[in-house]
């Protein structure tokens, strides 16, 4: 697998000038969908890692071996570059290094590192901490310390700005910059002047979670540096939907041939790549 090639095209569309919506996308089809649709960057979050995987909410239940498990059945599957949440690194800092060096090797083209104090600290069920920054700013160095190839993108990330508000997201959004991280991504935007707040200080490239509606104009985005920009993880929610609504279908009893909206057997061949398939069976199998 071509894993640097992949990283040199995510390091490419940070150094460009425009912004993007990556795809998110949660197993290997839902992948070469994005890849077919010319999206230029996967996004594989926390959250629906968690769901694909274990069928669990967003409480940090999923380990980093699962999460690495996921990503390199994604990577796998396809080109596309695949950018991965890392949560807090599954620990303390030593713990960050571990998970870049299993990602790594899973092949994600790149990973972002939060600041949040995870899993839920005992007593604070309902309420978002942060850990200190410099302890954030340890985890960002042992994340830089664990990358073997040089073009694996660190992104360091926090959710400063709807936890302890703009003047702590600037603090930090700084300090990881100086810690060395190649992308800063903010979680919790709603409004252009958190943003701004932050594009004026920070020299890397900005990632943003969904944000508010008042900030998702592309052309804006990219004057303030972001590159890539969120829109939420729709089609695992649809497909979810789809699927409960099928299964609910056939269970009253409607017929299997009179379900709707479902694939064609064209559009499955060409999502599991079945014409190399049988190209392969025909060179190494034998046979017309």
């Amino acid at each position: 697998m071509r894993w640097t090639e992949r990283r040199e095209r995510l390091r490419e569309l940070l150094a460009g000038r425009r912004c993007v919506h990556p795809g998110s996308v949660f197993d290997p089809i839902s992948a070469r969908i994005a890849e077919d649709l010319g999206f230029e960057v996967g996004m594989l979050a926390g959250s629906i890692a968690s769901m694909t995987v274990l069928g669990a909410p967003d409480l940090t239940v999923l380990t980093l071996s699962e999460l690495a498990g996921q990503a390199y059945r994604i990577c796998r599957a396809g080109n596309l570059p695949l950018l991965i949440d890392a949560d807090h690194g599954y620990g303390n800092a030593l713990n960050v290094k571990r998970t870049v060096e299993e990602l790594e090797t899973a092949g994600v083209a790149g990973l972002t590192i939060e600041d949040t104090a995870l899993p839920q600290p005992f007593g604070a069920i309902g309420g978002t901490q942060l850990i200190s920054v410099e302890e954030g700013v340890g985890k960002m160095r042992a994340a830089i310390e664990g990358r073997q190839d040089p073009g694996l993108v660190i992104v360091g990330r926090t959710g400063a700005m709807s936890v302890t508000g703009v003047d702590d997201a600037v603090v930090r959004a700084k300090a990881y910059e100086a810690a060395g991280v190649d992308a800063i991504f903010l979680a919790g935007v709603r409004r252009r002047d958190q943003l701004e707040a932050v594009a004026a200080v920070v020299n890397v490239p900005i990632i943003l979670g969904t944000p508010g509606p008042d900030v998702t104009d592309l052309d804006y985005l990219s004057g303030q540096g972001v590159r890539i920009c969120l829109q939420g993880h729709r089609p695992f929610m649809a497909a979810v939907r789809a699927v409960h609504d099928t299964l609910k279908a056939l269970r009253g009893g409607t017929p299997s041939g009179e379900i709707e909206n479902v694939a064609s057997g064209e559009m499955m061949k060409m999502l599991t790549r079945d014409d190399d398939y049988r190209r392969w069976m025909r060179d190494f199998l034998g046979g017309d």
